[in-house]
């Protein structure tokens, strides 16, 4: 074993941050023994140099990142900050002055992964991000490598455990989304503003990491369709159940059928209960793969929190401290099939619409031919008329797949029917 020590600097000193530095300490024989040397804390960049923080020097405190970064006696900076700027920056300069990278920022992953990886290849240095996509769940790495010789087709999962927290709460228990919200902020699961989790913001970046990483192929935030699940109600998962499915917001990255394109998205869906998917509870996360050997594959356990987070980022620093020692490098992106990412309108999918109309005979074939009209088959359809005897009805049309362009203008024809009175709900249905 190599008697001088691996430098490791440390970007951010937060919940994931400490426990990185916890780990580092309390593990330093096990590491050390892994890695073929051992590895040291050389310094702790961070914001409020004042606050205690245990276990870590108050000398190997600074506020000063870019110097940090710029050391150049440092081998592998670990990046916990998060954000776009100043992250992008001290991690490209770092790739400068010759240090790895290890990171768990998924924002600037998804919004600008092509300049890092660039910047990384071009100084020779390793840029690692498991930490990026699900916590402590083995993805990335498994995606970038394990099956760097199959060809993958589909990756569909669950990445966000606040949002599943929320919904399983919804499903469980019959609450609404702000009590179901409440709960989840009170346990902890939900930040002060869950705009980023329930609005899909979170999914969004990291349907763009694993999509990029499965597809070969430059994929970024903005080419991901997002829809949030704040409109989710009970009288969805009501509906849901009436189908024997349940409801999860899904990050579904696909290549299409001939091969020739990708898609990307986020959205809310009904999911048949008998799917792996469904069966995944409280906060946990889980990503079902589809490989053209491998078959079907699903890796699961808890997606966020300072020690699974802070586990992922060990595994990284594992493998990069490895290859500083090898003098070689991971691998770097893989971006050479350039397929064009398509548009949420040419996904072809199914809907679940729940209508209120008119209680009166007629209205279903007026409903029916305005799907013949656009091209969309139907699958089942359930009609009941209201107990209040207000002339109502409520009807509930589950479509055969169709282009999504299709489907969305179908609502919208549905709408200018006179005998429409609106449409409570509609919702995706996938996972068949």
């Amino acid at each position: 074993m190599r008697t001088r020590p691996l430098k490791v600097a440390l970007l951010g000193c937060g919940v994931v941050g400490s426990e990185v530095a916890r780990i580092m300490t309390t593990h330093a024989d096990d590491l050390a023994a892994r890695i073929g040397a051992p590895v040291e804390l050389a310094g702790v960049a961070v914001r409020r140099p004042d606050k205690v923080r245990e276990g870590i020097a108050p000398e190997l405190i600074t506020t000063d990142a870019t110097a940090l970064v710029k050391r150049g006696d440092v081998d592998v900076i670990v990046e916990v900050i998060g954000g776009v700027e100043p992250a992008r920056t001290l991690i490209t300069t770092a790739f400068e002055h010759g240090a790895s990278v290890v990171s768990a920022n998924k924002a600037l992953l998804a919004q600008d992964g092509a300049t890092l990886h660039e910047a990384a290849e071009r100084h020779g240095q390793d840029l690692y991000y498991e930490a990026a996509v699900a916590g402590a769940i083995p993805l990335v790495r498994p995606l970038r490598e394990s099956l760097a010789g199959d060809k993958i087709n589909r990756v569909m999962g669950i990445v966000n455990g606040t949002t599943n927290f929320i919904l399983d709460k919804m499903d469980t228990s019959g609450a609404g989304y702000s009590e179901a919200l409440d709960e989840a902020t009170a346990l902890g699961y939900a930040e002060a503003d869950p705009t980023a989790d329930v609005e899909g913001f979170d999914a969004a970046a990291k349907a763009a990491i694993l999509a990029g990483i499965a597809f070969h192929t430059r994929v970024r935030l903005d080419d991901v369709y997002r829809e949030g699940m704040t409109e989710v109600t009970a009288a969805d998962f009501a509906s849901a159940k009436e189908m024997g499915c349940t409801i999860k917001l899904l990050a579904i990255c696909e290549r299409a059928a001939d091969g020739g394109s990708v898609t990307a998205r986020v959205h809310p869906a009904m999911i048949p209960l008998g799917h792996p998917l469904a069966s995944v509870r409280e906060a946990y996360n889980a990503v079902f793969v589809e490989a053209e050997a491998a078959g079907r594959l699903m890796f699961y356990g808890p997606g966020a929190g300072g020690s699974p987070t802070a586990s992922a980022v060990l595994g990284d620093l594992v493998a990069v401290c490895r290859n500083k020692l090898n003098e070689a490098n991971g691998p770097g992106e893989s971006a050479y099939t350039q397929l064009p990412v398509s548009s949420m309108g040419e996904v072809v999918t199914r809907y679940h619409i729940s209508l209120d109309v008119a209680d009166k005979p007629g209205v279903l074939a007026q409903v029916a031919t305005v799907f013949a009209e656009h091209g969309v088959s139907i699958d089942t359809v359930r009609q009941h008329g209201r107990q209040d005897g207000d002339g109502e009805a409520s009807l509930v049309v589950v479509t055969h797949r169709a282009p999504d362009a299709a489907l969305s203008g179908t609502v919208e024809a549905l709408r200018k029917l006179d005998t429409v009175r609106g449409v409570a709900s509609i919702m995706r249905v996938e996972g068949e």
